[in-house]
């Protein structure tokens, strides 16, 4: 299933970085070794908006602003409802699968390192996960975000199931 995604433009958000991973790249050339640094970076406001953004430079700072100027080119609007996820999803990216879950409040966020910064940045307070196959953190981040891309608002499924929600809270 392809995920319909909600992106939002970053204007004047009040977001907050958080930086995932840092690989050193190394380049051998004749004059010797030239190192080179990319950043993973997500970015969120704690209230339903989340991005992830990769940024490479010569050094680590640099290539870290990049991440989050990238991030900001790439923010979703996620349904976060009473600290948790609408329902149960379920995505992949190359060789990482992520499965999410909503669960009572006083849970807390049950997720591994690279999920858990999504999670965290989304605003989600309360939800089971569960990070399969590969545990690069490109990927599970991908993977991550597609899935709270995939999540739909119960009234939006209503509307699209043409239920009449008058007749459904009114008797």
């Amino acid at each position: 299933m392809k995920a319909n995604i909600n992106r939002i433009k970053g204007g004047d958000l009040e977001l907050t970085e958080k930086v995932v991973a840092i690989n050193r790249v190394v380049k051998t050339t004749k004059g010797g070794r030239a190192f080179s640094f990319s950043a993973l970076v997500v970015v969120g406001n704690g209230n339903g908006v989340v991005g992830h953004g990769l940024g490479k430079a010569k050094e680590v700072q640099e290539a870290i602003t990049k991440g989050i100027d990238d991030a900001k080119k790439n923010l979703i609007k996620v349904p976060v409802m009473h600290g948790t996820i609408p329902h149960e999803q379920f995505a992949k990216e190359g060789a990482a699968k992520v499965l999410i879950k909503p669960a009572a409040h006083g849970t807390g966020v049950i997720a591994g390192g690279s999920m858990r910064a999504v999670l965290e940045a989304a605003g989600v307070t309360d939800i089971l996960s569960k990070s399969l196959g590969s545990a690069n953190p490109h990927n599970v981040v991908k993977a991550t975000f597609t899935a709270l891309a995939m999540l739909r608002e119960p009234i939006q499924v209503a509307k699209d199931r043409n239920i009449n929600l008058k007749k459904v809270f009114n008797g």
